[in-house]
């Protein structure tokens, strides 16, 4: 199975394993009216048990990205995690709600790989391979 040019994995470091059922949604960035910084909705998606969500754009050149409008192209994004709920599950209370990581796509060729290291009062963020 081939993944998506955008992938995320989030991990809660306070418990050692990976954060299942955590929302993702990408958006990309326009400019509006009056040069006003204006983010879309792009793609959306969901961790799976492994904490990963690799489906979240269907693969580049595909059939289903072009029939979906959802080509990357060089620009800029943020992806935008939903932890509060996984940590509710869990019985535990959640500081940061929503932890949004923008991010500049320069070669709509290569890979983006966006992994979130959460606990309930932290988080950390790098760009994976």
């Amino acid at each position: 199975m081939s993944k998506g040019p955008i992938t995320c994995h989030v991990l809660d470091v306070s418990l050692g394993r990976p954060a299942e059922g955590v929302e993702v949604n990408i958006q990309i960035h326009h400019k509006g009216q009056r040069n006003v910084d204006i983010f879309s909705p792009f793609a959306h998606g969901v961790t799976d048990a492994d904490g990963r969500c690799l489906n979240l754009l269907p693969p580049r050149g595909s059939d289903e990205a072009r029939l979906q409008n959802t080509q990357v192209g060089a620009g800029t994004y943020k992806i935008v995690f939903k932890p509060k709920e996984y940590f509710e599950k869990t019985g535990r209370k959640c500081f940061y709600p929503w932890v949004e990581i923008t991010f500049e796509i320069e070669n709509p060729e290569e890979h983006y790989h966006i992994p979130l290291l959460i606990s309930p009062y932290s988080f950390t963020t790098y760009r994976g391979s």
